[in-house]
């Protein structure tokens, strides 16, 4: 199972965190108080960070979901499933995939999609058969999370083919 798909407290049994301080504005409380979270996943070396807000709850959960999107687009699986997860048949409908960007199922969709994409050598009307969902569905998906779409297009310009719009 690919990291991002993990529960919280299953994620980050494999994580390292500590907090720190950030200099910034937010006045005597972030400037005096450890409110930076930092998050590392130690099996893959894949780090994040937050130190936006005051509270360190609230940097926790950031720093959380972005080191989940860090897992999707950085970290890929050899897993050869033969269908599409549970979690994509359910989100998968008339052919449209439904998940915004900033639903917490958005970087486990992402992770296996393009998962799914590295085993079909960057073929898109392969990768969006097997999802049963259409090609300009998938492109769409990735188009969400642009450093998504910047790692698949790499691949894609590596083995000749063109670049998705």
């Amino acid at each position: 199972m690919h990291p991002s798909c993990l529960a919280v407290d299953e994620l980050l049994r494999d994580c390292q965190v500590r907090s720190d301080r950030r200099s910034g504005p937010g006045g005597q409380h972030r400037n005096k108080v450890e409110t930076a979270i930092i998050i590392v996943h130690r099996p893959t070396g894949i780090l994040a960070e937050a130190n936006e807000r005051r509270s360190q709850l609230d940097n926790r959960r950031v720093a959380l979901w972005r080191l989940r999107l860090a897992l999707a687009v950085r970290h890929r699986t050899a897993d050869s499933g033969l269908q599409a997860s549970v979690l994509w048949r359910s989100r998968a409908k008339q052919r449209r995939i439904s998940v915004a960007a900033e639903h917490e199922d958005f970087p486990a969709l992402l992770a296996e999609a393009m998962d799914r994409l590295l085993l079909a050598e960057y073929s898109v009307p392969e990768c969006a058969a097997f999802f049963d969902v259409a090609a300009s569905q998938l492109v769409k998906l990735l188009k969400q999370w642009p450093q998504a779409l910047t790692q698949i297009n790499a691949a894609r310009l590596d083995r000749g083919l063109h670049k998705l719009t």
